[in-house]
């Protein structure tokens, strides 16, 4: 195993700014506002060095399922989430009800990893993984992709702690519901534009 600094230093950038405004950070930066934040992203993490696997050992594979599929089931888990938070969200005349907050971390951690896992196939940033790991080395490629993909979920994470500190948790988990409802309209654009 050869690890070249420069191809490294080139996934990550990429991969990075590639992942910044992608709807997968603002997944995370939903999720971390209910759910523990480490465990988000573990979950997080985990699915994406599934998906830097399959994109440097396989890239092909992203072709055998139809893009369709991939964006119909995305939309589906976002408008899960939406209903999730939205529903938890409730009237202000329960202020003072505590509000539940997903514990544990085997619920937590197969949210999050399922939410990644299905959202990303076919993603840009696995598309692009795929093309560095043909031409610039797959160990390379994978290591540097693999840790710009965790900075942007614990940078996600991070900022939806942030938030979650200084605005009312049930502000937040209406934005986040309506966040994660327009990722899911945006994933049905995409089935008809894409």
């Amino acid at each position: 195993m050869n690890l070249d600094p420069l191809a490294i230093l080139t996934a990550f950038g990429l991969i990075f700014l590639a992942e910044l405004p992608d709807k997968t950070m603002f997944a995370s930066l939903a999720m971390g506002t209910r759910m523990r934040p480490l465990y988000v992203w573990f979950g997080t993490s985990s699915a994406f060095i599934v998906h830097v696997a399959i994109a440097v050992g396989a890239g092909g594979l992203i072709g055998l399922l139809p893009d369709w599929v991939v964006k119909v089931v995305s939309a589906a888990l976002f408008a899960f989430g939406a209903f999730m938070l939205l529903r938890s969200g409730g009237g202000d005349d329960d202020e003072d009800e505590e509000i539940r907050t997903v514990t544990g971390f085997w619920p937590v951690y197969s949210t999050a990893f399922m939410a990644v896992f299905i959202s990303e196939w076919g993603d840009l940033t696995q598309i692009t993984t795929a093309n560095l790991a043909a031409s610039n080395g797959t160990w390379s490629t994978a290591v540097g992709a693999a840790i710009a993909l965790m900075s942007v979920s614990a940078l996600a994470l991070l900022a939806g702690r942030f938030i979650a500190k200084r605005v009312p948790l049930k502000t937040v988990q209406r934005i986040g519901g309506l966040c994660m409802l327009g990722l899911a309209v945006w994933s049905v654009v995409e089935i008809f534009t894409g």
